[in-house]
């Protein structure tokens, strides 16, 4: 697995702590946006230090192939971050899957940015990790996110009931699925 890749319009990259500033703008330009689908946020998440330290992590894991966090940028600005697309929990053997995550600044939206990324991660999955399965998981309101999966091919096999516990509520997630093709 390389660390740095190259689609029609987009570059997606494993990145270094130094580019902890970098992360941090990327989250801070839609905080209220990310944080709506996601857990609570620890006290200290809007900092250098946290965002270096979670890149020193992400480096970590990548190297030993346990988790791939690319971050996107577009072709002709590679300072600016303006999306970000995971792939996690990768289980050998049997089961042979992973899940993935990913999210989008909002001026960025409506781009086709965010289908492009998917895309090729999920190929990325099946053709250099030889993985069989990749889940994602999405609250059955968030239209948005279920539009992106269905166009890349994945599926609803259900909803998961007090799936994840997200601002002191549990939520339901639907489990969406893409499998390898033959």
């Amino acid at each position: 697995m390389l660390f740095c890749y190259e689609t029609e319009r987009l570059f997606l990259k494993i990145i270094k702590p130094d580019q902890a500033d970098a992360v941090l703008d990327f989250y801070m330009r839609d905080k209220e946006l990310f944080e709506k689908y996601e857990p609570d946020r620890m006290e200290n998440f809007y900092t250098h230090q946290y965002q270096k330290q979670m890149l020193v992590f992400e480096d970590n894991m990548a190297m030993k192939g346990r988790m791939y966090r690319f971050y996107v940028y577009e072709k002709g600005d590679r300072n600016k971050i303006i999306g970000t697309i995971c792939v996690h929990r990768i289980a050998r053997g049997y089961s042979s899957c992973c899940e993935t995550g990913y999210k989008f600044s909002s001026a960025y939206h409506h781009k086709g940015y965010a289908t492009e990324a998917l895309s090729f991660v999920t190929n990325l999955v099946f053709q250099e990790l030889k993985l069989h399965r990749i889940m994602a998981w999405v609250q059955p309101d968030n239209e948005a996110s279920i539009r992106l999966l269905k166009r890349v091919g994945f599926i609803c096999e259900g909803i998961c009931h007090d799936y994840l516990m997200l601002h002191g509520q549990w939520k339901d997630h639907a489990q969406y699925c893409l499998i390898q093709p033959e």
